[in-house]
């Protein structure tokens, strides 16, 4: 559950709900679901499920391929269970940017056209983000115009946009847009919902916001920097050495130089507290994490996936919580 660096060629889709034209012999497109029906709604994982849930509520039946906060997106192999799920769905939804390929693939050999939104998608090489053919999707952002309190992150760096609260604002909206074409008369209903989704996610950034008003300049370490949009909205600088980092993008075991960087960075006590990812833990990381726990550096988990019985706006609001009392212990 690693960073991947993507081309030049990767950048923020607009969140766009796309219908997916796909050529592999099918049975052609899903007849929408009545008035009274439940829209079958497929996210590749458990945090886009649950914002699915939180707009569509008892008019929607969300379901995730990967439930299991152990398992991991980048590698996970679909089987004929999955691809049968997706294509009895009336609505997919999938994070992108090479974080969930095999959504990908399932959507490409299905042989249906899906209603689609994607939070991060790839661009054709040459073409501008948010455009297609000269028509710019819903919702993305001209560049240079910036929402209040977003820094027009680059999504190329990093594909965990479920920790950039201004796309999961984004995502919830194009949620409500889709199924409110599925469900024409309940259009208004899923957009109140979508409306009362966001505002619980406005209040986690207005945390973000405090947190970055009391401790900004703070330096942490991360042992996998899937919170990589958090740490930066919390205007904490990441001092983790890039050599280590290098490293978990790679996938591969850091060096020895590496881990004694890292390993000093903890010793020498100059973060504030360390970011602990533990689905993606190995003996290097348990290492780090032992040492910060020695040297009185407090550790804050932060994970890819929602725990059991937990709603993305619970989780998140959970993990924004630990990481305010770390830095506040550490003042």
């Amino acid at each position: 559950m690693t960073v991947r660096s993507r081309s030049a060629a990767t950048a923020l889709a607009g969140l766009a709900a796309t219908a997916i034209a796909l050529t592999a012999c099918g049975t052609g497109q899903q007849a929408a679901p009545g008035a009274d029906d439940k829209i079958k709604v497929v996210a590749s994982t458990s945090v886009w499920a649950s914002v699915v849930q939180a707009v569509g509520g008892d008019s929607v039946e969300a379901e995730s391929i990967i439930s299991d906060p152990s398992a991991d997106p980048h590698s996970y192999e679909s089987t004929p269970q999955d691809a049968a799920k997706v294509t009895n769905a009336d609505l997919v939804v999938l994070n992108g940017g090479g974080y969930d390929e095999f959504m990908e693939k399932i959507l490409g050999s299905s042989g249906q056209g899906k209603p689609t939104i994607e939070a991060v998608k790839d661009e054709p090489a040459g073409e501008p983000s948010g455009e297609h053919g000269g028509h710019e999707e819903p919702g993305h952002e001209e560049p240079g115009h910036e929402e209040p309190g977003h820094e027009g992150h680059d999504h190329s760096v990093n594909e965990h946009v479920w920790y950039d609260l201004h796309v999961v604002h984004e995502v919830a909206d194009q949620v409500a847009t889709e199924l409110g074409k599925l469900q024409p008369a309940k259009a208004e209903q899923f957009h109140q919902a979508a409306g009362r989704f966001e505002q619980e996610v406005g209040a986690l950034e207005g945390r973000v916001g405090e947190i970055a008003a009391a401790n900004r300049g703070k330096q942490v370490i991360v042992t996998e920097p899937v919170a990589h949009y958090l740490v930066e909205a919390a205007s904490l600088q990441d001092i983790t050495p890039p050599e280590f980092v290098k490293a978990v993008e790679a996938e591969s075991d850091p060096s020895a130089a590496a881990v004694a960087a890292i390993q000093n960075a903890v010793n020498s006590k100059q973060a504030a507290a360390v970011i602990y990812n533990p689905q993606t833990e190995s003996p290097v990381t348990r290492n780090v994490r032992s040492a910060a726990e020695q040297n009185q550096i407090p550790v804050v988990e932060m994970t890819e996936t929602l725990p059991q019985g937990k709603t993305y706006v619970q989780w998140m609001d959970d993990q924004i919580t630990a990481l305010q009392a770390a830095l506040t212990q550490n003042r």
